[in-house]
């Protein structure tokens, strides 16, 4: 016996109807071809489905068989369907972020709570642990947004550019490099340097300060949260070097100094990676558009 999913729709029209007059009408087709449809269905069963002597028309055993299975399958059929035109109209997908800035989540946070207002039917995930294999998990379709300063060119990726940030020196006022008005590589070459749990090559003080210069620090600590290392740092404990929306509620406060780095105008880009055909979905656009807006209030102490 071979069912297909009209044969399910026209037993639950028929019952839902009463009769083939006005199931017809809800199927949108005419009497005489529902009729045929649904001898020909019978004929495949080869038993009644339907007891036409009674008014309305009733479901025979074997009828009632038959729509028990059209009440269990077709509504997953038409939510499956919805989903299909939701995704074809840009309001449901998935957004699975990886991350490989442990200070992005400063200025993240406030952006994922807008985003899941303004688009509650998207998947929204962080996917930490991909955060150092997450480009070549973008590109397999494990993630769908790579947030990174350092964008891998890899085909099929594109790098979407979110703002301009300045690497900032912090330290306690009882450093004796709060005295300097520019912090250059040297200058660490006696200090604790914290830093935050990853390698060197997303460091921004090793890339763009320290790696160059071949000046290694007295000592690094590594430590996973931007409070306890801003708390580090107040108590003298060693310096560090961090994203300008970081340190925005620590300039003001007199037991902390923020210096640039050398040359004085050192700044860097982050990224918003995605898949090229993911970056005009709706939902990526709105998401790319805050992630443009709102940590520049964070940079300016908004």
């Amino acid at each position: 016996m071979y069912i297909e999913l009209r044969h399910l729709r026209t037993i639950r029209a028929v019952h839902q109807a009463g009769g083939l007059g006005r199931a017809a009408e809800m199927l949108n087709m005419t009497q005489s071809a529902l009729s045929h449809q649904v001898a020909g269905l019978e004929d495949q069963a080869g038993m009644e489905l339907f007891v036409r002597r009674s008014k309305p028309m009733t479901l025979s055993a074997a009828g009632i068989r038959m729509l028990r299975a059209a009440e269990r399958v077709l509504p997953e059929i038409d939510a499956m369907e919805e989903e299909f035109r939701s995704l074809r109209a840009g309001k449901t997908g998935r957004l699975h972020i990886a991350i490989q800035c442990h200070a992005c989540f400063d200025w993240l946070f406030p952006v994922l709570e807008q985003f899941r207002h303004a688009w509650p039917e998207v998947d929204l995930d962080i996917r930490a642990g991909l955060a150092f294999d997450s480009f070549p998990a973008l590109a397999r379709e494990e993630v769908d947004l790579v947030i990174s300063s350092n964008p891998e060119p890899l085909p099929g990726i594109v790098a979407n550019p979110l703002f301009d940030y300045a690497p900032t020196f912090v330290a306690s006022s009882q450093n004796p490099l709060a005295a300097k008005p520019l912090i250059e590589a040297e200058d660490l070459r006696d200090q604790v340097l914290i830093t935050y749990p990853v390698g060197r090559d997303k460091l921004d003080v090793f890339t763009d300060l320290l790696t160059p210069a071949k000046v290694e620090p007295r000592g690094q600590r590594q430590v996973e949260l931007t409070a306890v290392i801003l708390m580090l740092v107040g108590s003298n404990r060693g310096v560090a070097v961090l994203p300008d929306w970081v340190i925005r509620d620590v300039r003001s406060n007199a037991d902390y100094v923020t210096r640039p780095l050398a040359p004085g105008n050192l700044t860097r880009r982050l990224f918003a990676c995605t898949r090229k055909e993911d970056a005009a979905r709706p939902y990526m656009a709105h998401f790319l558009r805050l992630g443009r807006s709102e940590p520049v209030k964070l940079q300016r102490g908004g």
